[in-house]
Formats: structure tokens, C-alpha cells, sequence
């Protein structure tokens, strides 16, 4: 781990300088964090990592001075101005932008230890010649424009996937024909978890930033590169073979996923369309871990436009021949538009630096080893196969009980997804901090994801339950949906609502476990655990209370599995502090139990859809922001900070 001072200064270890191989990483570069040209996020100079609302980056690092930060690695004198220092000289007086930082107590040195994490340091002194500029460390400015960037793609990605399910809803109604597609599309359901959402992400991107960290100590060749050789063959052959193999077992999985579908060859005919797209969803899941380690955010937060643009055009035009069909093929084709749009920017940071081949024995894919694939996978596989129960307990209900699991879940997951956007962008920030040995900075940042994601989802959740029969009506209450298959669903919607905390908290904690690019199986076992709860609950509560028990054991598996990986920070992730935890979360837990109080009873008496929504998520926004801020809770109190700070900001430049 490197040092006190070493940390402060912003000087990487191990180097004969005393500022790493990458002579911008001390220096800063020009300002780019906005979206450039060939429409890819860069990154500006080195300054503090902070609260991305707001929030104070601590005492440990020191702010930087403005003699350095100006510097440009267009401007080689800038750097090369001042005398070099003795060899031996101590690092923070080998650095302009060093101050001596205190000693730190036996009990902070101690508090953020964890097991060993693979080295960053290359074996050897480097041989290679001179780099590119690599990554320097991120700002909050960097962080808060890659998240809005991350946010706004991904609504727009959320709300065509709203769109595409009214118009599965209006085309096809929510009755068998429409079953028999969603038994389908379990597989696409599985491949953006497996292999895009987590899955695959959890693996390669702390393999990733491994290899930047390495390629940044002046590693000889270039371990990116490598990284890539030694993988991406290998995983497409594996999709390849996986896609084959669903086409051919289609109705043996049909069969045991849905045994009690009334069209079976349907839903047989729609899993093989859909069996193409786990070769995109691999390549897209590849591209997207490599270029957020590369701190590129834009093309991968726009793989779900790109991928719900190809399901809408495809059941539109294709929809009067080959009926729900055509949603399938829709799949297919969009799996593929994924990969597209990734491509230019994936190939951009592959040819960004040009290399000597790597040394004889030296392996790309040793940061990707067979168990830590095993135990991510297994993961995420154990996660989503809440939905395989949900609809193999809802085959034996009426017709459309799937149909009515299906929208209730998609549009309650909205605000998991959003709550989830800032995890997207800081996960590469994590495991680059654990690569680079700085837990405590790792610690930090899992702190105030959490803080701020909790925060996020309560607030989504109290307006789902009180605006719940308002929004269904408003998205899908036309055509073959009627207005009992909206009473339907908003019921099971209100109940999935109970879940979202626990979903979060799963998402935000699991990143925690696998971020320093080692295998754990403690994340497996909880989320096993979990399922177990639901297979129990589900098969017990399914018979009284039909689609309502289902969403109900959902809702408590998923928490008991958050509870679990929450016990078990520690040595075994990133060793946050649990008890501070728990009271950061109970502040706006109490919040979003009054506002949904409220909220349901303005929302209530109000009669039509519109006003009605309008009003119930306005009182639930205002009282629970309201408390939020009277009990001090840390994910909004920055947050508005933030957001003042940036109002101020657009105003001034108005102004100008």
C-alpha cells in the first residue's frame, strides 16, 4: 500500500522519479471532462476525489497547486522547470504538489487493512518506451458529469424500454401469446445480467483497471493489450457455444420454465430467435467493462437505446407476419445494435498507444482466473433465478398472471436502476483504489454510494407505492390492457416496491466483494440464501395471495440477501464501517415511511391518472426531502448542496 505522504502527493511507488511512468498523473492534463468530439468521456487533471454531490474529499490529500495543475504534457517545460531531486530524496519532497502529511495513528493504520490484493507493480524496471498520459485521478466534477451522462442515456434507454413494453402490451395484450414471448425472454433477461449488468463486469472491470494501474508503473508492453488478447477469443467462443446450445434445447427449457404454458411451440419459436443475442450481450458486456475502466462512459450508458430501438422497429414492422415473433427477433438485432455503438470507442483506446510486444511469460489474463469468473457468474446467475421462480410459480395462475409479474417488475425497478447510475461510474474508481493499494480511499467511496444510492431508491420507492395505480393506468392502460390488468398490476407493483432497498443495497454491497479482482464466494452463499427465501415464501404464499405472494417473497429474499452481504463487510471486500452504516440508512428509511404516507393519501384524491401522479409525487419528493434534510441524512444533504453549487454555476454562465 502506498504511503501516507506518497497518497498525498499524488506520486506513484516504485518509480526512479518518484512520479510514476506517466508523467501527466503528477502534472494533470488540459480539462476534458465533457463529452468530446469523437463522443468519449476524458479526463481532466488530478484533483481530489470527493463526495460526487458535494461532499469533503477528507484531510489526506492536499489541494493542488495551481502551478502544477496548469501543466500540460503539451508543454513538456512546464514539468521539467524545477531542479530533480536526490534519488533518495523522501517522495513528498520530490514533488511539487507534496506536503508532509502526520503520521497516522496505530489505529488508522490498522482500521483499513484487508488480505493482499494482486500488485499493480510491474516485476521489474521497464524496458518500454515512453507512454501516453493514462488515467489521472478522477474529480468530482468528473465523477458528477459521468454519472449525469451514465443517468440520462440510461433513462433514455429505460423509458424506450417502457416503450417497448406498451407496445408489446397494445400489439399482443397480456394474455397467452404474450406469455409465451416472455418465457423467452428469461433468456435475454439472464444474458444482461450474466455477461453486461454484473455478472462478467464484476471480473473484468478490476482486470481492467489492473492492467491500466500496471500499465501506469511502466509495465513492460502493454498489459491492456494483452488483457485482451488473452480474453476476448476465448469468451467468444464461449457465447458462441452458449447460443447454439439454448437454439437446441428450446423446448426442454420451455418446458421446465413454464410447464404450464398453454402455446409451448410459441414460446419454443421465440427462445430460439432470442438464443442469438447472448453473443452480442457477451461482446457488448466486454466492450462496456473495458471502456469504463478507461473512464469512458458515454457508449456503453447508450447500449439500451441502441438495444430497445431494435425490439420497437422489430415488432412494428415485422409484427403483422411473424406476430410476437417478431419482439424475439427484435431481441436479436438489438443485441447486435449494442455492439455497434460500443465498436469505434472500444477500438479507439486499443490503438491509443502503440507498444513492444509483451515480454515472453508475461500473461494478460492472470487478473481474470477461472474462480473469479466462476464465483461473479455464479452471482449473478443465483440473482436472476428469483425470476425463473417468479414465473415458474406464476405458469400454474390464470393467463396473464406472467404478463401482469412482467410490467409490475419493469417499472418498479426504475428507481433501483437510476439509484444504481453512480455505482456504474465509481465501480472502475474502486478497483483502481484497491489496485493501487489506497483502501481507505476504496472504503470512502463504497460509504457514499451507499449513502446516496439508499437515499435515491426510498425516494423512487415511496412514490411508487402511492402513485402506483396512477402510473400503470398512465403507461399501459390502452389497447388489449385493461383497466382490470391495471388494478392487477399496480397491486403487485406496490408490493415489488418493498424490495427496491433491499435490491440496491445488493447491487451497491456485491461491487464491494469482487472490486479488488480476487474470487469470493461469500456474496454466492448470501445470494443462494436468498433464493432459498423466496423458493420457500413464493411456494407458500402463491396459493392465498396468487401474484401478490410472489412479489412478497421476492421482496424478502432479496432483503435477506442485502442483510447478509451488509454482516459481511470486512476482510473479505472492502471494510466499510457497519454500524455507521446502518445509521446513515435508518434516516432515510424514516423519511420515505412518512412520504409514502402522504403521498398515497394526496394521490388518492385526486381521480384522474395525470393530476393525480402529478400530486402524489410532489408531496412525496417535498416531505421526504423535507425530512431527509431535518435528520441530516448524508445522500441528500450534499446532493442538494451540489445541485445548488451547479444552479449557481449555470447562472453565472448565463450571465456572461
Amino acid at each position: 500500500m502506498a504511503s501516507q505522504s506518497q497518497r498525498t502527493s499524488g506520486v506513484s511507488p516504485g518509480t526512479p522519479n518518484g512520479r510514476g511512468a506517466e508523467p501527466a498523473e503528477a502534472s494533470g492534463g488540459p480539462l476534458e471532462s465533457t463529452v468530446s468530439g469523437k463522443g468519449e468521456w476524458l479526463v481532466g487533471p488530478g484533483v481530489s476525489e470527493g463526495f460526487l454531490s458535494g461532499g469533503d474529499s477528507g484531510a489526506r490529500e492536499a489541494p493542488a497547486d495551481p502551478r502544477v495543475s496548469s501543466a500540460s504534457p503539451a508543454h513538456p517545460s512546464s514539468r521539467t522547470s524545477a531542479a530533480p531531486p536526490a534519488p533518495d530524496a523522501p517522495a513528498h519532497s520530490r514533488h511539487p504538489r507534496a506536503v508532509r502529511a502526520p503520521r497516522p495513528s496505530r489505529t488508522s493504520r490498522t482500521a483499513g487493512r484487508a488480505p493482499a490484493l494482486p500488485s499493480a507493480r510491474p516485476a521489474g524496471p521497464s524496458t518500454s518506451s515512453p507512454a501516453l498520459p493514462d488515467l489521472a485521478p478522477v474529480s468530482r466534477g468528473f465523477l458528477a458529469k459521468a454519472t449525469l451522462v451514465t443517468a440520462v442515456l440510461s433513462v433514455a434507454g429505460a423509458l424506450l424500454g417502457l416503450a417497448r413494453d406498451q407496445a408489446l402490451a397494445r400489439l399482443f395484450g397480456a394474455g397467452s401469446e404474450t406469455d409465451a414471448f416472455l418465457v423467452a425472454w428469461t433468456i435475454p433477461e439472464f444474458a444482461s445480467t450474466l455477461l453486461i449488468e454484473d455478472g462478467l463486469a464484476f471480473a473484468l472491470v478490476p482486470a481492467f483497471s489492473l492492467a491500466l494501474a500496471r500499465r501506469a508503473q511502466g509495465a513492460p508492453g502493454d498489459p491492456v493489450r494483452a488483457l485482451v488478447v488473452a480474453t476476448l477469443p476465448r469468451l467468444c467462443l464461449a457465447f458462441v457455444a452458449v447460443s447454439a446450445l439454448i437454439a437446441a434445447t428450446a423446448p426442454y427449457l420451455v418446458e421446465a420454465l413454464a410447464p404450464g404454458l398453454p402455446d409451448p411451440a410459441l414460446a419454443v419459436d421465440c427462445t430460439r430467435f432470442a438464443a442469438v443475442c447472448v453473443l452480442g450481450f457477451g461482446l457488448a458486456g466486454y466492450c462496456s467493462a473495458a471502456l469504463r475502466a478507461h473512464r469512458r462512459f458515454l457508449a456503453p450508458a447508450a447500449i439500451y437505446v441502441a438495444y430497445n430501438t431494435g425490439i420497437i422497429t422489430a415488432m412494428f414492422v415485422l409484427g403483422g407476419q411473424w406476430g410476437v415473433r417478431s419482439a424475439a427477433i427484435g431481441v436479436a438485432i438489438g443485441g447486435g445494435l449494442m455492439v455497434l455503438v460500443q465498436l469505434p470507442s472500444f477500438v479507439r483506446q486499443l490503438c491509443r498507444k502503440q507498444v513492444a510486444q509483451p515480454e515472453s511469460g508475461a500473461s494478460g489474463d492472470r487478473a481474470v482466473t477461472a474462480a473469479l469468473v466462476a464465483t461473479v457468474l455464479l452471482f449473478a446467475l443465483c440473482r436472476q433465478s428469483q425470476t425463473l421462480i417468479e414465473r415458474y410459480l406464476a405458469s400454474t395462475l390464470d393467463a396473464g398472471a406472467i404478463s401482469h409479474l412482467n410490467y409490475a417488475q419493469k417499472v418498479a425497478q426504475i428507481p433501483m436502476t437510476l439509484s444504481m447510475m453512480l455505482c456504474t461510474v465509481t465501480f472502475p474508481v474502486v478497483a483502481r483504489a484497491l489496485a493501487d493499494g489506497d483502501i481507505e480511499r476504496a472504503r470512502s467511496r463504497v460509504e457514499r454510494d451507499l449513502a446516496l444510492a439508499t437515499c435515491m431508491v426510498l425516494l423512487g420507492a415511496a412514490t411508487v407505492i402511492s402513485c402506483a395505480p396512477q402510473i400503470i393506468e398512465l403507461l399501459f392502460q390502452r389497447g388489449a390492457f385493461t383497466a382490470q390488468d391495471t388494478t392487477a398490476t399496480a397491486d403487485v407493483m406496490r408490493v415489488y416496491a418493498l424490495g427496491l432497498l433491499g435490491q440496491t443495497l445488493t447491487g451497491v454491497l456485491v461491487r464491494s466483494y469482487f472490486s479488488a479482482a480476487r474470487p469470493s464466494w461469500y456474496p454466492v452463499a448470501a445470494m443462494a440464501a436468498g433464493i432459498v427465501a423466496t423458493s420457500w415464501i413464493g411456494a407458500w404464499t402463491v396459493g392465498p395471495w396468487g401474484v401478490c405472494g410472489i412479489a412478497a417473497a421476492n421482496a424478502v429474499g432479496i432483503t435477506v440477501t442485502a442483510v447478509l452481504l451488509l454482516a459481511g463487510m470486512g476482510p473479505r471486500s472492502v471494510p466499510i464501517r457497519k454500524r455507521g452504516a446502518l445509521r446513515e440508512l435508518s434516516r432515510p428509511v424514516r423519511a420515505a415511511v412518512v412520504a409514502t404516507i402522504a403521498g398515497t393519501f394526496v394521490a388518492g384524491q385526486v381521480p384522474s391518472a395525470v393530476p393525480g401522479l402529478a400530486a402524489g409525487g410532489a408531496t412525496v419528493a417535498a416531505v421526504f426531502v423535507l425530512l431527509a434534510w431535518a435528520l441530516d441524512a448524508q445522500g441528500v444533504v450534499p446532493a442538494l448542496r451540489s445541485l445548488r453549487s451547479v444552479t449557481r454555476r449555470l447562472t453565472h454562465g448565463r450571465c456572461r
